[in-house]
């Protein structure tokens, strides 16, 4: 087997943090938390866009979503532009074996990724699997080159209708007391109505589903012995398909899972790690873990480190953005361990809906405030509201806090050259962009 380290990358859809490793009570993950018992687990990692595009660009290619034009979904024609290079481009020139199966959210020709080998005939998560235990299989025991295979599910995105999923009882319980997987607890940041209980019971049996098809695959890795020298990681690209979180910049919508587990001859540990983390960091931390260095244009920076409880330098702060959803929506945030601000750059909604979001019981029933105009400004202080419910950004006793916030977001978008600065950012020739839904007037 080589000595450098093979890397196995676990991306699913729309998931957040919502598993029985991160504090959910409700969701049986068994898999996903015996990944996380045998390795280190992210609580605070962000993605620096949420809409799906834009959030696994900035995966692949180490840079927001501004930087690597990528402002938009692929299947909308907002293309990740050929001309800019990825982790996929990378460890081709450092050696490795290449390869995708399944679901790939950055190109609208799968193969413009650069792949040595994909198969993106179909996502669904137990097909995926058991494609990835041949290729184990397969490679067993081989000597030749390490690999680097990406593995992306279509699960966990909405609807959550197949016959496979199997849903959980809605019946209400107080969260607190609801330590059975098979009883629906509502996240503090969501209404509880029968909607929410609703969707929340079939995503539950949708998440239980892809935690089996990880599970396989795991198993797969040890049984053809190749996790003696291979990394792996999953994650997410944004948060969870329900109001008030996926194409926000709310916690709920930018906090992702990731767990990394290190190879087997290198030792594994428990270790759950508080750091902000961004997802541009992901890929330089691949690339070390490849032997690589990551070259100047990423912008995110290795956390590998991490892994083995080394001296860090932890960040300050992350940075994210929303451009283009189903409508032009410019949004941008930073979070620090305690503040969340975030700056408008249109008049929209409080709440905006993806496409699919607008199909799903759970947005039956919102807040009477969900269609009124939201602020140009939001400041929440996220020790007293992790909810992220009351904005402060008018509070005199806060206002060297969101000025301090708005000048930081100001340096970022400066420094990364954010075309935002310079006005309303237009949408390529023959993208698909819908109009946005009419604000409600206050009275």
């Amino acid at each position: 087997m080589s000595c450098r380290r093979n890397l196995l990358h676990i991306i699913c859809h729309d998931l957040g943090r919502h598993l029985h490793c991160y504090g959910r009570p409700d969701v049986g993950s068994p898999n996903l938390d015996a990944l996380a018992a045998e390795g280190v687990r992210f609580e605070h990692c962000y993605t620096a866009s949420p809409p799906c595009s834009p959030a696994r660009s900035c995966i692949m290619t180490g840079r927001y979503a501004h930087s690597s034009g990528q402002i938009g979904l692929a299947h909308r024609g907002f293309g990740l532009p050929e001309s800019q290079r990825t982790l996929v481009d990378y460890l081709n020139d450092a050696g490795y074996l290449t390869a995708n199966i399944g679901l790939q959210h950055e190109r609208v020709d799968p193969m413009a990724n650069r792949y040595q080998f994909d198969d993106h005939e179909t996502a669904n998560c137990e097909v995926v699997a058991e494609k990835a235990a041949r290729f184990f299989a397969n490679h067993r025991g081989q000597q030749g080159a390490p690999f680097y295979f990406n593995l992306g599910f279509s699960e966990v995105h909405l609807p959550f209708t197949r016959p496979e999923y199997r849903p959980d009882d809605r019946t209400p319980r107080i969260c607190a007391c609801a330590n059975a997987p098979s009883s629906v607890c509502v996240p503090g940041w969501l209404p509880d109505n029968q909607g929410v209980r609703e969707e929340l019971a079939r995503f539950n049996g949708c998440i239980r589903f892809m935690d089996e098809a990880v599970g396989r695959i795991l198993q797969a890795l040890e049984e053809s012995r190749l996790d003696r020298n291979t990394l792996v990681l999953f994650t997410t690209d944004h948060g969870m398909a329900f109001p008030r979180a996926k194409g926000t910049l709310y916690d709920p919508g930018i906090g992702t899972a990731l767990i990394l587990r290190r190879p087997k001859e290198e030792g594994r540990d428990r270790r759950a790690v508080s750091d902000l983390i961004s997802s541009i960091d992901i890929a330089p931390t691949l690339l070390e873990a490849a032997g690589v260095a990551a070259p100047a244009e990423m912008q995110g920076r290795s956390f590998l480190r991490l892994l083995t409880g080394e001296a860090y330098e932890p960040r300050e702060c992350v940075f994210s953005e929303k451009n283009f959803h189903d409508c032009y929506d410019p949004v941008r945030a930073v979070r620090t361990g305690r503040y969340k601000y975030l700056r408008s750059f249109e008049r929209r909604r409080n709440i905006v809906l993806a496409s699919d979001l607008q199909r799903s019981s759970a947005s039956a029933e919102m807040w009477p405030w969900a269609r009124r105009a939201r602020p140009a400004e939001e400041l929440y202080d996220l020790e007293a509201d992790p909810w992220e419910m009351h904005n402060l950004a008018g509070r005199p006793e806060v206002a060297a806090v969101r000025a301090g916030l708005a000048q930081r977001v100001v340096q970022w978008m400066t420094d990364t050259d954010d075309p935002l600065l310079r006005g309303a950012l237009t949408a390529p020739a023959g993208a698909r962009v819908d109009p946005p839904e009419p604000v409600e007037e206050d009275g």
